[in-house]
């Protein structure tokens, strides 16, 4: 199930993904192989779902591009289109494939509709989406009354012709894009490689959420999520995207009040093992610090308050757990120390594409270390080996 959910469509061609979907959806393709008979017809009815609402758009001017579409997001679309609900389909898609009772996925934002998130850099400059933060495409160099092909770096001008005819071709899909939104949010992001983007011109200062004209909104949280940070005694900010996957989800309203609540114990930052795009830029890249200011200024934002001083971060963070070498966030344990904030190092493998990764055995140790004691004045130790 795993395999099946997590696979990509073609990458090559729109035809070449059109015609793997299809395979699914008709389930003649090798991922259904091992996926009994009953699971099989369950998710097929969902693919269908998602593919006669894909076909009821589809306009001799435009058509829906399967490139790169992963499978699982296809199959939680058509589930949110039968049952009107996203948390639905998470649930639904939990019970396929098998995951324990005692685990809950809940969305921060329950809603049928696409939120969006802007950037703000120090440089006082401002990026729209998030795929314009994180990882956005390359221009293609053979639009429709432009040069075949560009060598070497553009000019601004040549940029915004460029940009401006590629958002020409988007508009042309209809029921795509709303009158009058955005252009960034209305680019499509299907060519992307995060380990080849360019750094941004300056270190991200805050973030919020947008509606599709441009305009700075306060979306309301999920209860549940409010709920179930409310039961918890331990908050872990795991491995991923700071600005773009963590962060949208503290400056929601309320949620840096439930994580500052005394009930949650433990709030664990899992540094990442390497520093990306949002975490840049490469000459003057994050350090373990830079996170917890980030997460605290967050959780601040979500309470009104734009900077949270240092005195009160261990109110956000208690806990770093983080690798070392060549590529990692620099730590610095003395500092954080003094700031009340308990740091523990695990052992990892070096990463073919920069950075370090997490072993799985290291990082449980770690959590359990933490999660386990009784007694929160006593530190055993800040390397753990396995």
């Amino acid at each position: 199930m795993k395999t099946f959910f997590n696979h990509r469509l073609a990458a090559s061609t729109p035809e070449a993904a059109r015609a793997e979907w299809l395979d699914i959806v008709e389930a003649r393709h090798e991922l259904w192989t091992s996926i009994s008979s009953e699971k099989e017809e369950l998710i097929r009815s969902f693919l269908n779902t998602t593919n006669l609402e894909i076909v009821k758009r589809a306009r001799p001017s435009s058509f829906f591009n399967f490139q790169s579409a992963a499978v699982g997001n296809l199959f939680l679309t058509g589930a949110r289109l039968f049952t009107g609900s996203f948390e639905s389909a998470i649930y639904l898609l939990g019970s396929i494939t098998g995951v324990p009772s005692n685990v809950s996925v809940i969305p921060a934002i329950n809603s049928n509709f696409s939120h969006h998130i802007c950037a703000g850099l120090r440089d006082g400059t401002s990026i729209v989406g998030q795929n314009s933060i994180s990882h956005p495409s390359a221009l293609p160099n053979n639009l429709p009354g432009g040069e075949d092909e560009i060598d070497g770096p553009m000019s601004p001008t040549t940029f915004q012709r460029k940009t401006f005819e590629e958002l020409i071709m988007h508009d042309s899909v209809e029921d795509a894009n709303l009158p009058g939104s955005l252009p960034t949010l209305r680019k499509q992001y299907i060519d992307f490689h995060k380990s080849d983007t360019e750094d941004l011109p300056s270190r991200i200062r805050r973030i919020w959420y947008i509606n599709p004209y441009g305009q700075e909104i306060r979306p309301s949280p999920n209860r549940k999520a409010l709920a179930a940070l409310g039961n918890s005694q331990a908050v872990i900010y795991s491995i991923g995207s700071l600005y773009t996957s963590i962060i949208p989800c503290l400056i929601l309203k309320d949620v840096g009040d439930a994580i500052a609540a005394p009930g949650i114990k433990s709030k664990i930052l899992i540094l990442n093992g390497s520093i990306d795009r949002e975490t840049g830029p490469a000459s003057n890249p994050y350090c373990a610090r830079d996170f917890i200011c980030a997460i605290s200024n967050a959780c601040g934002t979500s309470r009104g308050d734009l900077r949270v001083d240092a005195a009160n971060m261990n109110k956000y963070v208690t806990h770093v757990i983080h690798l070392e070498g060549e590529g990692t966030p620099k730590v610095d344990k003395e500092e954080l120390k003094s700031l009340g904030i308990e740091t523990y190092r695990v052992y990892g493998r070096k990463n073919p594409e920069g950075g370090m990764l997490y072993d799985g055995k290291a990082l449980t140790q770690a959590l359990e270390s933490i999660l386990g004691r009784e007694d929160k004045g006593v530190v055993r130790r800040n390397t753990l080996q396995h």
